[in-house]
């Protein structure tokens, strides 16, 4: 990687914190944010566990002092709150800034608000105005629009690794210096929409996930929204901010295998994985802690182990999926644990795999189930989507 990627800020909210501080702490305490559903009437609310933001739509509302009568959806809320967060932590000053671009990964967009209303659109007009926000790109040019972002700004949906392949988008464009800061990640609101969606795949578990266990039973959705602040090192140095990390390389690759299973063999995570180790010029060796995707479906944790397994041989680092604490935030999971990654560099400390009991019969991979102190310079955050779509990130410590 020529150019070298600072990043300069994070924000977070989920299911076990409303900002970057609230999520350390319940990585911290091994807090889980696991319950049944609270804002969504579904049928499903009983027999599921989700990772779900215990914060009305209101609320959320109030805090961002918006208007009743404005468009934003619940995705693009819980967007502007991780997005302002961002920003404040890497201490933009939007109005001055006019190279920096917002590269927003959903796959929600709007949904969660348009099922709300569907059946009013006919015969209430005061609803009509919520019709276009359906759209992805919508979503994410409300919340430029709203944070004052007028240079390039665009919408990325490849499913569960959106988030991972927005933060590789921005970065790229750094490194052609077509801009000199980018605001990366990813956000997406729970909505009856995508839970019917995976319950008709038959992924959805009635227990709490237990990612790379032989018995596991498949995911809990959650909801959340995360963002990076990437910039040229030397945009950072030039304005006196020191990095909180890096990110050193990154690949993203499709098996091309099946419309939402990987591959027995996991080649497009193994690829993504070989090649982003390649960019950042690095063997297999110096990774010290995998946040793996692991969402605890039948197919992606044995593909993703063999893969891993193919890669590291039988030196795999030490590894843990922490969906479990957040639910699968489908296009923002990438974001989620990209911020939980960095905590992991700043903090020094692999994050549990939560639930683990029994390893997997066909893998001799057992995740890390306690929070352990250990020196790390370097993780590999994987985040791999339907349709085979596999990225792969690499982070690196800030000293």
């Amino acid at each position: 990687m020529k150019t070298k990627i600072a990043i300069t800020g994070m924000g977070i909210i989920s299911a076990i914190g409303n900002n970057v501080a609230e999520n350390l702490k319940s990585l911290e305490a091994k807090k889980h944010g696991i319950s049944r559903i609270e804002n969504i009437d579904t049928k499903l609310k009983d027999e599921i566990f989700v990772g779900e933001i215990k914060r009305k739509n209101q609320a959320l509302r109030e805090e961002l002092n918006l208007s009743k009568e404005d468009n934003f959806s619940r995705t693009s809320m819980l967007s502007l709150i991780a997005a302002k967060e961002a920003i404040k932590d890497a201490e933009l000053n939007l109005d001055e800034n006019s190279s920096i671009g917002f590269i927003n990964g959903t796959t929600v967009g709007g949904m969660d608000i348009i099922e709300k209303y569907y059946n009013d659109f006919y015969d209430k007009e005061e609803n009509r105005h919520y019709i276009h926000i359906q759209d992805a790109g919508s979503n994410t040019n409300l919340i430029a629009e709203h944070l004052g972002i007028n240079q390039l700004v665009t919408t990325i949906n490849t499913a569960c690794s959106s988030a991972a392949n927005a933060i590789i988008f921005g970065a790229r464009l750094l490194q052609s210096g077509r801009l000199e800061k980018v605001i990366v990640g990813g956000a997406d609101a729970l909505c009856k929409f995508t839970i019917n969606g995976f319950n008709t795949l038959m992924i959805l578990s009635d227990e709490h996930n237990k990612p790379f266990d032989e018995n596991r039973k498949g995911l809990n959705l959650g909801e959340g929204a995360a963002y990076l602040v990437l910039e040229t090192e030397k945009s950072a140095l030039a304005r006196n901010k020191k990095p909180i990390a890096f990110l050193e390389g990154f690949a993203n690759a499709n098996d091309a295998y099946h419309q939402t299973a990987t591959s027995a063999e996991g080649k497009g995570a193994f690829l993504a994985m070989k090649e982003a180790l390649k960019m950042a010029e690095i063997s297999p060796s110096t990774v010290d802690y995998i946040n793996a995707h692991g969402t605890a479906t039948e197919n992606n944790d044995i593909t993703e182990g063999r893969a891993l397994q193919r890669l590291f041989q039988d030196k795999t680092p030490e590894f843990s999926s922490t969906k479990p604490f957040t639910g699968h935030t489908l296009a923002a999971a990438a974001s989620v644990e990209a911020v939980f990654s960095i905590l992991a560099l700043q903090e020094q400390k692999i994050w549990p795999g939560l639930n683990f009991t029994k390893k997997i019969k066909e893998l001799n991979l057992i995740p890390q189930q306690e929070v352990k102190t250990q020196k790390i310079e370097k993780v590999l955050s994987n985040s791999f989507g339907f349709g085979g779509n596999c990225s792969s990130l690499i982070f690196s410590r800030s000293h």
